[in-house]
């Protein structure tokens, strides 16, 4: 069980960090923030690639300040509703990825396979980075194998 802190309902920060509230899901808050991270991608990807990555470094820097406050807010260091890990991570992924649901889902599932496994250096990088930083980067690191294996997939599949 997830238990949410109320804050999360009251301050700005700890929402966003908590995934616009989809952090504070009963049971895999991770899963349900990577499917909110759908909602803005749609808008995401009607952007120049250039815009896009732009962004990306944005919320990856916000996205820093926010989780680490609003982990040092609550007293816990990576607590499973803080999400907006999970939205940069899934962006990174859906870089450059083709239209279609297909593709969305596979990012979606591909995202969500590296981030549940931590293969290395995810796993080393979860327990020994800390502070808004850490809790970034294990799903910057998942958002980018899985980018590297969605763009693999549309290569092969092309030819």
């Amino acid at each position: 069980m997830n238990n949410v802190p109320a804050s999360v309902w009251r301050n700005p920060i700890h929402f966003l960090a908590f995934g616009l509230g989809s952090g504070a899901a009963p049971f895999a808050p991770g899963t349900f923030g990577t499917l909110a991270a759908i909602i803005p991608w749609f808008w995401l990807n009607t952007l120049s690639l250039p815009l896009y990555l732009l962004l990306i470094v944005v919320a990856t820097l916000v996205g820093i300040w926010l989780c680490g406050r609003t982990a040092d807010d609550i007293g816990v260091h990576d607590h499973g509703g803080i999400v907006w890990d999970e939205f940069v991570g899934f962006w990174i992924t859906m870089i450059a990825a083709p239209a279609g649901w297909g593709w969305l889902l596979t990012g979606f599932v591909l995202f969500r396979l590296f981030d549940i496994l931590k293969p290395w250096p995810i796993r080393w990088a979860d327990k020994k980075v800390s502070g808004g930083w850490g809790i970034m980067l294990d799903d910057i690191l998942a958002g980018i194998y899985a980018f590297l294996l969605l763009q693999l997939i549309v290569v092969i599949t092309a030819h």
